[in-house]
């Protein structure tokens, strides 16, 4: 049985908060639709996207490949406004399904704890009605989470997950990830890669494109800190014959989260499949958790709360 993840899209379409704008290069639509089909083909169905990704262009890519196939579990985001409106929610989350080309979201987020309470109040009316089949929050603390969960089991629902920024360089969300475990809430991982910094790809001589959002968050002084964590990343991928960028995902996995991880090439998708049969041993988690610790990092990203 494969291990569970879920394909990001963010660096997807272009625009603002898009592709060239973050990432620093954009991407050939035909491309991308082979990348998406062949990550299909090989039993990745699990889809993340959001509204605020290329300010709606990802969400359209994404729904032109899935073209109304139902064998795809889609997940989209709500980013919410900094003053609470009731009906702000339904109508993002309207604009994202016309987008897609769907009817309903197997995964609606509530993007930023913004008016939590309220906008989760007003989300209940989707969950009633079945457009949202279950609804996570992203970027949240522990108190956030309990307090979702009170303000959704009295109108009888269940909150279905939480997805927030975990990695080998941004390793304090174990208490949360725990505990969602417990509570039966998947907790999603994205940016386990750091945007591709842990990817193994990247380095002091080589690094980000120069006007990028990823080169400002990690500057080439930030890849000679983590050197000594890379060559680790290296040696545990020699010895179980996968890419070094799949090292940080098979991690996050054995720390109890679903990474989302962002693909771009069929290749990608293809080492991501290779390196599921692949369990690392205790001593290598605890290497790897030590050697990131190490590099004196902490990445947070500009969205994200203090």
């Amino acid at each position: 049985m494969m291990k569970d993840v879920m394909i990001g899209t963010w660096a997807w379409g272009p625009g603002n908060n898009g592709s060239k704008m973050v990432f620093g290069q954009s991407y050939d639509e035909n491309s991308l639709r082979e990348t998406f089909d062949e990550a299909v083909r090989l039993g990745l169905i699990k889809w993340d996207t959001a509204a605020v990704y290329g300010m709606g262009s990802c969400e359209k890519l994404l729904g032109k490949f899935i073209n109304g196939r139902e064998d795809i579990f889609l997940s989209t985001k709500y980013f919410p406004n900094k003053k609470f409106r009731t009906g702000d929610l339904e109508k993002s989350f309207e604009e994202s399904m016309t987008r897609l080309g769907l009817s309903s979201a197997d995964l609606f987020w509530i993007h930023k704890p913004i008016n939590l309470k309220e906008n989760l109040k007003d989300a209940i009316p989707l969950l009633k009605d079945g457009r949202i089949k279950s609804i996570g929050i992203s970027n949240v603390s522990m108190q956030d989470i309990k307090m979702a969960e009170d303000v959704l089991s009295k109108e009888g629902f269940k909150l279905g997950a939480v997805q927030n920024h975990f990695s080998l360089l941004r390793n304090d969300q174990q208490p949360i990830i725990d505990y969602c475990n417990s509570k039966g809430i998947t907790y999603y991982a994205y940016m386990v890669l750091e945007q591709g910094a842990l990817a193994g790809r990247y380095n002091a001589k080589h690094h980000f494109p120069t006007f990028s959002m990823r080169n400002l968050a990690f500057p080439k002084r930030k890849f000679k800190k983590i050197e000594g964590l890379l060559g680790l990343m290296n040696q545990i991928a020699l010895k179980y014959d996968i890419d070094k960028s799949q090292v940080p995902i098979l991690w996050a996995i054995a720390k109890g989260a679903v990474p989302i991880v962002g693909i771009t090439k069929k290749k990608y998708a293809e080492l991501l499949v290779e390196a599921l049969r692949v369990s690392l041993e205790p001593a290598e988690i605890d290497s790897l958790t030590s050697a990131a610790a190490a590099t004196g990092i902490r990445q947070q990203g500009v969205w994200e709360p203090q």
